[in-house]
């Protein structure tokens, strides 16, 4: 899910909040902070939902000093989506916004909105997600914020880009409107979403991605470069071959289920008690699954020697291959694939996933334990620096957790603290949400 709207009572990534417990808390001390990449480098989360903050916790993970703007009393939107809740936590929420520091400000106040000015002054990063316009409005603006500070980075993650059509960017919408939906699916069935949010997730990660060439530019020529997103753009760029068959045929291309488009054999077949995933990428390994399946003449018969005649032939292929596949338990496919050098895995579950030991000592399944909420899971790190794991320096912040510290980061005295939230313009610790 994209921009927020105007914000409400705050940024449109309704920066306002409420608390928590000051200060780090999670998992790499201090020694193993510093050495990651992004140490020292400050980002101004004004983001919301999902690309936006699958964006900066790319960076968070990397080291950067999240700062996570929030609307005082109701936060991140996704803090509210649930069920599934721990505690009073969306799972949702928890599951991208690990490593951050959550500061609640009202950006529709003049002291919010000051208060945001100054510590996109301390920033080298501002990443937002409002409707576009919104940000320039509240003086948060691209143009105005890097009048002020020309090394400043500043990246705008939206639906349709911030000269695209004034459409709601919600992911779903996206990836019917960017074609990934008309791939998806059973040949002949509905049109099919992922199964995760992918115009969300191809957003954030293209963003980070030019945040970071960004950042390297500027230690080159001094100033920083103004970056906008847009995740239909993300879709589109996701389609590689498939816009490529369409480009090359002018015929649109549409679902195959799990079939693969140009390369065969290359899907998920059933086996006698499930299903496997069977992907032969050349004829030598056409020959060994061939030889693997007690069938070695199919390598020889002229309708399956190349990848391209088995193409043309899938049908008399699958018409073959599928009952032999078919006698044999998953376990049993496995061991002779693997024997035989051919690409081959099982389907699984989230259960299965988390259970497999190789996961697990791949860190994928992280523990950190959060104040409030005690042990959290959540999703690994996705690299290893210097073939370490990366940990988690700081559990998924209370809303509001850090406005006082953050804000004392800045150059804001306590008396002047506490005069903002008298006045509703901030949020401190603690609150509930």
């Amino acid at each position: 899910m994209q921009e927020a709207g105007e914000p409400q009572g705050g940024s449109g990534t309704d920066p306002d909040a409420g608390g928590g417990t000051e200060g780090r808390a999670g998992g790499a001390g201090a020694g193993a902070e510093a050495d990651l990449p992004l140490a020292g480098v400050r980002v101004l989360d004004l983001t919301q939902a999902l690309a936006g903050p699958y964006c900066t916790l790319l960076l968070a993970d990397l080291g950067a000093d999240v700062v996570k703007v929030e609307a005082p009393g109701k936060g991140d939107d996704s803090r509210h989506w649930g069920p599934p809740f721990i505690g009073d936590q969306a799972a949702y929420f928890l599951s991208v916004n690990r490593n951050k520091r959550s500061v609640a400000l009202n950006l529709k106040s003049e002291g919010g909105a000051a208060a945001a000015q100054a510590i996109a002054a301390s920033s080298d990063v501002v990443v937002e997600n409002f409707r576009p316009g919104s940000a320039a409005r509240l003086g948060l603006g691209a143009e105005a914020l890097r009048a002020r500070d020309q090394r400043l980075v500043y990246c705008s993650i939206s639906g349709f880009g911030q000269d695209g059509p004034p459409r709601a960017g919600y992911d779903q919408i996206v990836q019917g409107m960017a074609g990934l939906m008309s791939l998806t699916g059973q040949p002949g069935g509905p049109p099919t979403k992922f199964g995760v949010p992918m115009a969300d997730i191809s957003a954030g990660m293209f963003a980070s991605t030019a945040i970071l060439a960004a950042l390297y530019a500027r230690e080159r020529t001094g100033r920083g470069r103004t970056i906008d997103v847009a995740m239909h753009d993300a879709v589109i760029a996701l389609l590689t071959y498939q816009a490529g068959r369409f480009f090359a045929t002018g015929q649109a291309p549409g679902p195959q289920g799990n079939l693969h488009p140009t390369i065969a054999p290359y899907a998920m077949f059933a086996s006698a008690d499930g299903h496997v995933n069977v992907c032969v990428g050349n004829d030598a390994q056409f020959r060994r699954f061939s030889e693997a399946l007690d069938a070695p003449d199919l390598a020889d018969d002229e309708r399956f020697v190349t990848n391209g005649a088995r193409l043309a032939h899938r049908d008399e292929l699958d018409a073959v291959t599928i009952p032999l596949l078919e006698a044999l338990r998953t376990d049993e496919i496995l061991e002779r694939m693997e024997q035989a050098g051919v690409p081959c895995g099982p389907i699984r579950g989230l259960d299965e996933v988390f259970a497999d030991a190789a996961v697990q000592d791949r860190h994928m399944q992280l523990r950190v334990d959060h104040p409030v909420l005690g042990e959290l899971s959540l999703t690994g790190v996705p690299w290893h620096l210097d073939s370490q794991a990366v940990e988690v320096r700081l559990p998924p912040p209370g809303l509001g957790e850090h406005t006082k510290a953050v804000l004392r980061d800045v150059g804001y005295p306590p008396e002047q603290i506490d005069q903002l939230a008298s006045a509703g313009d901030i949020a401190l610790a603690p609150a509930t949400t």
